[in-house]
């Protein structure tokens, strides 16, 4: 059974850091794998965050998040992280790592469309405050 699970999330203080993981379960290591973080904080709309291709590129950032953010992955397999540093209040939200595998190395993700992803995890509160 294909599995994600999301975890590292917590109540930090601005400025702190938090470390979020993806634990990816049931995945085939015969398929390419684009990942993604996404956040949705109450009463707004699901956010992408990062997101890195299927082909090894870097990762892609949306720009409230550029320079205080790390995404990586693990080399095989759709298991990644998201570093989180210097938090601000506006960060706090539901995070999800999202997957969307294909048969060949492709050059794209997305971070504009959630629907462009196939898995998705159950979220990680992230919390931001004094």
């Amino acid at each position: 059974q294909v599995q994600l699970v999301e975890s590292g999330g917590g109540l930090v203080e601005p400025g702190g850091s938090l470390r979020l993981s993806c634990e990816a379960s049931g995945f085939t290591l015969e398929y390419y794998y684009a990942i993604a973080w996404f956040r949705q904080a109450p009463g707004k709309e699901r956010e992408g965050v990062s997101c890195v291709n299927s082909s090894g590129g870097s990762a892609n950032y949306v720009d409230s998040v550029k320079g205080r953010f790390t995404m990586s992955r693990d080399k095989t397999g759709p298991t990644a992280y998201l570093q989180m540093n210097s938090l601000k209040p506006e960060d706090t939200a539901i995070y999800y790592c999202a997957v969307r595998p294909s048969l060949t190395p492709q050059s794209i993700c997305v971070t504009q469309s959630f629907t462009w992803y196939n898995f998705w995890g159950q979220g990680t509160q992230v919390t931001v405050s004094s």
